[in-house]
Formats: C-alpha cells, sequence, structure tokens
C-alpha cells in the first residue's frame, strides 16, 4: 500500500486549494481531486454540508493508525480518535482522470504515486 509512509504520523496541516485538497502529515502529502468523507461515529461530513471543514480540520494532530483500500472503490485513512475519512477511487467520482496522488518526502526528484 502505498500510503503506509503515512502510518504512525499526524495530519500536521489540511489545505483547502480551489477545487483540491491538500493534506499534509509531517512530510508527506495527499493531494485530492475528490472530495473525502470524514467518518464521525454514527455520522458522515460531505463536502458542502454545515461542520464539513470544521471535521476534517478536527483531525489535525491526530496519528494516522491505519490506511486500508477496498480495490478500485475507496481507500480509508483511519485516525487514532476512531474517526476516519474515506476517500473515492470510483472513476464516476472523479472530474479528472486520477482521484489524487501522494508525495512521501519533500523531494523533489521523487515521483508522483498517482491514483
Amino acid at each position: 500500500m502505498f500510503l503506509r509512509p503515512v502510518v504512525g504520523k499526524q495530519l500536521s496541516s489540511v489545505e483547502f486549494v480551489q477545487d483540491y485538497l491538500q493534506l499534509h502529515f509531517d512530510g508527506p502529502t495527499l493531494t485530492l481531486f475528490v472530495w473525502p468523507v470524514v467518518v464521525l461515529a454514527e455520522q458522515e461530513a460531505h463536502f458542502g454540508e454545515v461542520g464539513y471543514r470544521n471535521a476534517l480540520c478536527a483531525r489535525i494532530g491526530r496519528k494516522v493508525t491505519e490506511v486500508s483500500m477496498d480495490e478500485d472503490q475507496a481507500m480509508v485513512v483511519h485516525f487514532d480518535d476512531g474517526v476516519s475519512m474515506t476517500i473515492s477511487l470510483r472513476p464516476e467520482d472523479r472530474t479528472g482522470p486520477e482521484a489524487g496522488y501522494f508525495v512521501s518526502s519533500r523531494d523533489p526528484k521523487e515521483p508522483l504515486l498517482e491514483f
């Protein structure tokens, strides 16, 4: 799993950039072109809903405990407070050719891992 480098790291910042999102994990960066769903116990927070940005930003400082993937359907980032973030990988949920990309370090020579 290419997101393994974020396990054990904290979400250090959330950056909203026009029509995409960047999640920074003390170095590794996940850039998303689909808006993740934040799953809080029995509730889900979706982009555009009241409280979505707060639910997402409340993950800042929380550590990632696990990343799971349902091939071609979704990727789920689990945090140490029991909250998770689901990122759709389905083509019909994308606005472009990929759902996002991942860079595990700040080395400009490192290739992007697109998904």
